[in-house]
């Protein structure tokens, strides 16, 4: 039953306090004002109350259960991040400078971190989100070239079959040609493929490490130079840091520009349970485009910088989602160095424990050590038993698991993507196999079974082609 149903005429929720404020003379023009009351539920607040808690109940989180979302890192989020946050609550961005001290000192301690963490020289914090982030490295990538002249013929952008939709989709809007590269037999970069489309008039390769498959890029040093060899800029992915961090650097593999995802790395809510954060690194020489205000140390205070001349000017308003921005600071304190390495560790521990048993029964696509991810090819086993990984993504609803990524990255047929993340114990994992070994059975035996799932949830199968066609984004009476 939606709210509106449990309206009744005349029932209240709440009870304003006798207006005692006088009239300011205020007069708001007539086709501002609306012509007849906003079609608003009339409820107790108990009716409220429950109406969210059983909303709540229906829908699934990284706090009710495993969430093994390939290349997307839902891992569990310390309340202690949100405790911290909730101190910053009250601060607005309009408030004088010397009443924000603190926050500004904690941006640019927060930066020198993710910096050192990275391998960068400097950094901005407002990107948005992790697309948004991408764009702004292009945008940094595209001033940096035309500041030098050579923007006329650095025309393409690099990306990898294998990459990440946002990537050409941020080539594009950042006004680039997108160039796709396929990957070899191993998965991973194929040099003679790049070496065909790698010239001048290339601006950025764009690559993410560990690749989207779960395979670091073993010949990264390799494709490095063949970037800064005919003055292209090598751009970093961080959607996948959370499988190196403590243990390798980007900037120390010869990327230029890193772009981190601080809702999949450090910790903090992802997508709708954000907002997101994706902040910008960059070497010494694209620091002078960072969009403004820089934060940066002088002498003993740290200081909001807007003196940048070849600026790309701001990318969000002020300084980025800074309540973000606390919950990622919290999550690096409270693990520090040898924590956050020990978080890398038990990822890729954690993946390659499922890869592992699930290679008993399902096709591993590249069936070798993999680092925090890895991808199921379920082809030959849709063409045997009738069951797609759609299927299966389904069924695993009512096992009470949400289901991994399906059909990306692209380049591997009915695809299933699995990262298991560092937070997830060993029962948590074998619950996982041995789900998917019953449901492995289950195709075999009786597919139709599989086909028909999900049995036990609020909704079952949706006519996904009508739902994108023709969306309904409201109740209507």
């Amino acid at each position: 039953m939606t709210i509106f149903e449990l309206s009744k005429p005349g029932r209240k929720g709440y009870e304003l306090p006798t207006y005692d404020v006088p009239d300011s003379g205020c007069n708001i023009p007539e086709h501002l004002l609306r012509k007849k009351p906003p079609m608003l539920p009339e409820v107790s607040e108990v009716d409220v109350v429950r109406h969210y808690t059983n909303l709540a109940l229906k829908n699934y989180s990284v706090d009710r259960g495993f969430y093994p979302l390939g290349s997307c890192t839902m891992k569990y989020n310390p309340k202690i991040n949100e405790d911290m946050a909730i101190l910053f609550t009250q601060l607005h961005p309009f408030q004088p400078r010397e009443t924000i001290e603190g926050a500004v000192e904690l941006m640019g301690h927060l930066k020198e971190l993710l910096c050192e963490i990275t391998g960068t020289d400097d950094m901005t914090l407002q990107p948005a989100a992790g697309a948004h982030g991408e764009l702004t490295g292009l945008l940094i990538a595209r001033a940096y070239f035309e500041d030098i002249g050579e923007l006329g013929k650095r025309k393409k952008v690099i990306v990898p079959d294998s990459a990440h939709g946002t990537n050409p989709a941020s080539a594009g809007m950042a006004g680039f040609e997108v160039i796709e590269i396929k990957s070899g037999p191993d998965g991973c970069v194929d040099l003679e493929e790049l070496k065909k489309h790698l010239d001048e008039t290339v601006a950025v390769i764009m690559l993410t490490n560990p690749n989207t498959l779960g395979l670091f890029e073993k010949d990264i040093l390799t494709i490095a130079k063949m970037a800064h060899d005919v003055g292209a800029l090598l751009y970093y992915d961080g959607a996948n840091l959370n499988a190196i961090m403590g243990r390798t650097r980007p900037g120390d593999m010869g990327f230029d520009i890193v772009h981190l995802n601080l809702h999949k790395t450090f910790s903090t809510p992802h997508g709708m349970g954000g907002p997101g954060s994706g902040p910008i690194g960059v070497k010494a020489p694209l620091a002078q485009y960072l969009p403004v205000p820089v934060v940066r140390k002088s002498g003993e205070k740290y200081e909001l910088d807007y003196n940048l001349p070849k600026s790309i000017g701001m990318v969000r308003t002020f300084y980025g989602n800074f309540l973000v921005l606390v919950k990622a600071y919290t999550y690096i304190l409270t693990m520090g160095g040898k924590g956050l390495k020990h978080v890398s560790d038990m990822a890729v521990l954690n993946a390659n424990y499922l890869r592992a048993k699930l290679s008993k029964t399902f096709k591993i696509a590249y069936d070798r050590i993999c680092m925090h991810e890895f991808v199921i090819d379920n082809e030959e086993f849709a063409k045997k038993t009738g069951v797609k990984t759609l299927d299966i993504a389904k069924r695993l609803l009512d096992y009470g698991l949400h289901a991994p990524t399906i059909y990306f990255p692209l380049i591997v047929h009915e695809a299933m993507m699995i990262e298991p993340t560092e937070t997830e114990s060993k029962q948590t994992l074998d619950a996982f196999v041995e789900a998917m070994e019953k449901i492995a059975k289950e195709a075999q035996e009786n597919p139709q079974l599989v086909k028909g799932a999900p049995y036990t949830t609020p909704v079952r199968r949706l006519d996904d082609v009508n739902a994108t066609k023709y969306p309904v984004f409201r109740f209507k009476r």
